[in-house]
């Protein structure tokens, strides 16, 4: 099992998609998992969830649980299943429970 550490960001995230702000947080919380980029963890209240759509896809970790997807609907484009939330992480990482991490094609995720 790698080394699994979350800390709370000391400061700004901001992610955008489809040259849209989705969403800006000070209350990101910074996942870092063995050798690993560290993936920025948005609360839900720190999203425009309104352009989220859930999705069928899942993954399962076996450090992390299952997570569920969302695809993001830009003016432009949607970006199939490019956030993902471990609703119910296992007890290790509970933390991150219901946050949202953003990854893909014409996503970034600034402050990293």
């Amino acid at each position: 099992m790698p080394e699994i550490t979350i800390t709370k960001a000391d400061t700004t995230y901001v992610v955008r998609a489809g040259g849209a702000v989705i969403g800006e947080s000070q209350n990101a919380l910074i996942l870092k998992e063995g050798s690993l980029a560290p993936v920025a963890y948005f609360p839900r209240e720190d999203v425009a969830m309104a352009m989220l759509e859930p999705s069928d896809h899942t993954t399962h970790c076996p450090w992390k649980g299952n997570a569920s997807y969302f695809s993001i609907h830009t003016k432009s484009t949607v970006i199939k299943n490019a956030v993902w939330s471990y609703e119910e992480p296992l007890e290790s990482v509970e933390e991150i429970a219901g946050y949202l991490a953003f990854a893909g094609e014409n996503v970034a995720v600034e402050g990293l």
